[in-house]
């Protein structure tokens, strides 16, 4: 029976990347974004797989219920869950606008939760699923200048890795991909592409295709890179106020 991913942010970054590697192995394909426009011409670019659409802004309240709501009513199964869409804002907290701060929560946090809630209920009832939460080598310390960010990707971590220990004994496994800087527009979003942290930014479709093979061979946690692999190890052992200074550090300009 031919399975299928559910993918947000599909339309750019990671989120394309992972369309195409599960459109490589055959997948049915629901994807979300903001952008039908570009939805539709990815969808219209993979002739041999089935590609489902849905044009939803997942930092409005209730989005991800509408998306699953909607699923629902086509009885669609979803049996990869790749929640992907994300953003981050560089600067001082007081500072930067309040609104798209809380719209990071919303995004990176609330929409991450329920749609994980809504696939979970799904998936227990079929003892059968794969999720895969993106969080980032922020997960780890604290963000100085990306405070809300780094604090929502530490959710992402905490929570995904506390559902590996509710599921054990499941055949549903959770996967966080905690990738360090990355080419993608995140770094234009954020306004970070001319900080110390993106001056060794990987490719996107390496990190993407590691993420892959971590989430089908069921590993819990991913961290890509060996230097962002160190750099997590590291800010485990350092007290987190010398963590916070690291953070710091590369966050400011090259």
């Amino acid at each position: 029976m031919q399975k299928t991913a559910l993918i947000t942010g599909a339309t750019s970054g990671l989120g394309y990347d992972f369309v195409q590697l599960f459109a490589q192995d055959g997948y049915r394909l629901v994807l979300v974004a903001r952008d039908g426009q570009k939805l539709e011409d990815i969808k219209r670019s993979l002739k041999h797989v089935e590609v489902i659409t849905v044009a939803k802004d997942l930092s409005a309240p209730h989005a991800a219920s509408e998306v699953f709501a909607e699923l629902e009513e086509r009885q669609i199964a979803v049996d990869v869950l790749v929640n992907n869409a994300g953003f981050g804002l560089m600067g001082l907290f007081d500072e930067l606008d309040i609104q798209k701060q809380i719209n990071m929560i919303q995004l990176n946090i609330a929409a991450l939760t329920e749609l994980t809630y809504y696939a979970l209920k799904h998936m227990k009832a079929r003892n059968s699923g794969r999720i895969m939460n993106v969080a980032s080598t922020a997960a780890f310390q604290p963000g100085p200048m990306m405070s809300v960010y780094y604090a929502t990707k530490a959710y992402v971590l905490s929570f995904s890795e506390a559902l590996v220990e509710e599921l054990a004994g499941t055949a549903i496994t959770v996967t966080t991909l905690c990738p360090g800087p990355t080419q993608t527009n995140f770094g234009a979003v954020a306004n970070v592409e001319g900080t110390k942290m993106f001056s060794a930014a990987m490719p996107s479709n390496i990190v993407a295709k590691q993420g892959y093979q971590a989430l089908m061979a069921g590993k819990r946690v991913i961290i890509t890179g060996g230097m962002n692999r160190a750099g997590a190890l590291a800010a485990k052992f350092l007290p987190r106020s010398w963590a916070a200074k690291m953070a710091k550090y590369v966050a400011g300009a090259k």
